[in-house]
């Protein structure tokens, strides 16, 4: 199920999410794209802290920028 994201903070990237039992969708505000982090791609422990602050609505754009992208950008 596609949700919302809440944006407590005001400043998130993030638009919305949708949770998978291995994995979470994100899409972005401005390019409205959507990106897969699973746990293959980005590893267990980060794909399920996403899925707690996507949940909480909040830090989830700067755990990807802190800890997910940069496995990306190798």
């Amino acid at each position: 199920m596609i949700t919302k994201y809440l944006n407590k903070s005001g400043k998130s990237s993030v638009k919305a999410y949708e949770i998978l039992p291995t994995a979470i969708r994100v899409q972005f505000i401005k390019s409205g794209k959507w990106y897969s982090y699973s746990y293959t791609s980005a590893g267990m422990a980060h794909v399920e802290q996403m899925k707690k602050l996507a949940l909480s609505g909040f830090g989830l754009n700067s755990n990807i920028q802190r800890w997910v992208r940069p496995m990306y950008d190798k």
